[in-house]
């Protein structure tokens, strides 16, 4: 019998990373494809602005905005890359045997994507408030900028490094066991 038919919790985790990554690599797409555009339409979109944003510079705002599509085009391939190892470590808790070499180094490349992800969100958050500080009292909804450095997901970074390790020698335990049988 299968592993995901005995454990209806596993075919849960790998329906919601397929799905994850599919919005992942649709928005990846997506921002790619937007900021090429905003600069191929760069003169109807900048007339477009000047009619609801007074006193805004057009073109340094139109720049920032892809900027921004950049960004969270690098930050949906981060986030991709995480899910894609993630799903691997849960086929290998599958097929029954989590305790293996690869898994610490997928963890380990987890630990570094979460740290790049992080550092993603600094200049999108910087980005952020430009704008935010550029359409102040221009009539519409003000932005709450979120982003930077964020405490839980350093936190995170600091777990999978720790997992890392634990699948490591959980790895080497084995290892040495089966040499003494």
């Amino acid at each position: 019998m299968n592993t995901i038919t005995r454990d209806p919790l596993l075919a849960i985790a790998k329906g919601v990373l397929w799905f994850l990554m599919a919005v992942l690599a649709l928005g990846m797409g997506a921002s790619l494809l937007a900021a090429p555009l905003l600069a191929i339409f760069h003169g109807p979109a900048s007339t477009a602005l000047a009619e609801h944003l007074e006193s805004v510079p057009t073109g340094p705002f139109l720049w920032a905005i892809a900027g921004i599509l950049l960004l969270a085009a690098l930050l949906c391939a981060l986030l991709l890359r995480l899910f894609q190892l993630l799903k691997r470590i849960v086929d290998t808790v599958g097929e029954g045997d989590p305790f293996v070499p690869d898994n610490a180094s997928r963890l380990t490349q987890m630990a570094w994507l979460t740290l790049a992800v992080q550092l993603v969100g600094l200049p999108m958050s910087g980005i952020g408030a430009w704008i935010n500080a550029l359409t102040k009292g221009q009539g519409h909804t003000d932005l709450e900028v979120i982003g930077g450095v964020d405490g839980n997901g350093l936190l995170l970074m600091l777990i999978l490094f720790i997992l890392a390790r634990v699948f490591r020698k959980g790895a080497q335990m084995r290892a040495d066991l089966e040499g003494m049988v």
